[in-house]
């Protein structure tokens, strides 16, 4: 289970339901690329873009 300190990750404007939205599309960004490249996910999608936008690695962008 994940534990996630949320004030982390809804820096800025950024509102719930945009960080839900955004792991959400990100996950299955992750589902995509493992079976375009054949490659089995072991751990959770979702626990991997939350662990993800954690370590910087993507982040969330507004655009308007």
């Amino acid at each position: 289970m994940l534990n996630v300190d949320l004030q982390k990750l809804l820096k800025g404007d950024i509102s719930r339901y945009e960080l839900v939205s955004a792991t959400a599309k990100r996950a299955r960004m992750i589902v995509d690329e493992a079976e375009k490249n054949k490659t089995i996910i072991v751990e959770k999608p979702v626990s991997i873009a939350v662990e993800e936008l954690q370590d910087g690695i993507w982040s969330i962008r507004e655009d308007n």
